[in-house]
């Protein structure tokens, strides 16, 4: 009897454990008709959906059906570790989701018709009470799911000072980055940080490589301090390769031939293995594109997409490994499209990939036969990369519903040091 009890409290937390870990809310990427996804703040110069409790933040896309859908927008509140928070929507939203997208314009002048979508966040019709973790997802008109993106939305209750040095193993000291940094809780009242307070780390703002449930090492008066090593360490990876088709009819950067068919078709310099390559600074924006225009009024419905052809040279170090083109064009994912494949007459790894006209970071990862990603097989690896950190700093009061963010960080490893 004792037995079958215990088989059946083990049955028990299996099934928790599977229920919580089904419960995460991870990004939806969006069917072959959704492109062109952005989603940051309206602050100049910002790329990326983090924002201060009161600013706004903008979403666009592009529907290459250009039918002129409906689409609603939906938000959920989330913990720190990315599950539904227990709040109800009246508790962290004012006013209603689920509303429609109301602000879209179809292209003009392009060869790729499409209807371009804008969501500004908040609205007349929508607002956020409370910091957080948030997902925002996206439903056509018979609620399906079309795609879902995360953000945050912070308060500066602490200050956060953050340095990027070399790490201190041997073994890593050539390749790997790590922060080191301190959270200044000033006139916060924070009870028992070592457990209410969570910190995460992300590495050019990459959901899936981020570092959390990061604690605090050391207290001193109201500074939390973290100087570790290992735990807070990020490999340095090294710059991404760029192009730019601003320019729809003439080559230009990173852009050696381009030519008329269906649709203006872009293609792109032959890449290499830089594994072996000493580390060169080459000016990125970390894996990111922003759509522009030389030629047009609005870069927005007046852009075209083009066909834009990758092309990498094929060596034995691949072997049967999968290569794929990398980039925040699709959100970093690995799918048939930006798959490269094997051309036998040039000896060519080769694919092409709708894009519309702007700049564009890339690199090429690899995934072997157990589904392994190695990200810097084909690109190298090297500390001095140029990266850019983000530093998250969650607080839940005891007995709270939900895990608030309380401050961010930034830190650059441009000015790494030992």
């Amino acid at each position: 009897m004792q037995k079958k009890l215990k088989q059946f409290l083990l049955y028990l937390l299996l099934c928790s454990a599977f229920f919580s870990h089904a419960q995460i809310q991870y990004e939806v990427n969006p069917p072959s008709y959704i492109r062109s996804i952005v989603f940051k703040s309206t602050n100049e110069g910002d790329q990326f959906p983090i924002i201060r409790q009161g600013e706004r933040i903008s979403l666009t896309f592009d529907d290459l059906t250009a039918a002129e859908n409906d689409y609603y927008y939906k938000i959920i509140h989330c913990n720190y570790d990315w599950t539904p928070s227990k709040l109800l929507k009246q508790q962290y939203l004012r006013g209603l989701d689920n509303q429609r997208i109301i602000d879209y314009y179809n292209s003009y002048n392009t060869l790729q018709p499409f209807s371009h979508y804008t969501l500004n966040l908040p609205n007349n019709l929508t607002g956020f009470t409370i910091t957080g973790n948030y997902m925002i997802e996206i439903y056509d008109n018979r609620d399906n799911l079309v795609f879902s993106r995360r953000f945050i939305i912070y308060k500066d209750l602490v200050n956060v000072g953050a340095v990027v040095k070399r790490s201190r193993d041997l073994s890593t000291i050539n390749t790997h980055q790590r922060l080191e940094f301190v959270v200044n809780t000033g006139g916060a009242n924070l009870v028992n940080p070592q457990q209410e307070v969570k910190v995460t780390l992300m590495q050019n703002y990459y959901w899936p490589g981020a570092i959390n449930d990061i604690r605090p090492q050391f207290f001193s008066g109201n500074q939390l301090i973290y100087r570790y090593d290992r735990e807070v360490a990020f490999v340095g990876g090294n710059e991404y390769i760029f192009f730019d088709t601003k320019d729809l009819r003439t080559a230009s950067n990173g852009v050696y031939r381009v030519e008329l068919e269906d649709l203006y078709h872009h293609y792109l310099f032959t890449d290499r293995d830089r594994t072996d390559l000493a580390y060169t600074y080459n000016p990125d924006v970390n894996g990111d594109f922003q759509v522009r225009n030389l030629d047009v009024q609005d870069v927005s419905t007046e852009s075209d997409y083009t066909r834009v052809h990758f092309s990498f040279e094929y060596n034995n170090r691949i072997g049967l490994d999968k290569v794929y083109v990398f980039g925040k064009f699709n959100n970093y994912e690995l799918g048939e499209e930006n798959l490269l494949k094997f051309n036998d007459a040039n000896k060519m790894l080769e694919t092409d990939i709708l894009l519309k006209q702007g700049f564009y970071n890339y690199k090429y990862v690899v995934v072997n036969e157990q589904g392994d990603i190695n990200f810097h097989k084909l690109s190298g690896n090297h500390f001095q990369t140029e990266n850019q950190y983000l530093i998250i700093v969650y607080y839940r009061d005891f007995g709270g519903m939900y895990d608030s963010i309380i401050g961010i960080g930034t830190a650059n490893s441009a000015t790494i040091s030992n």
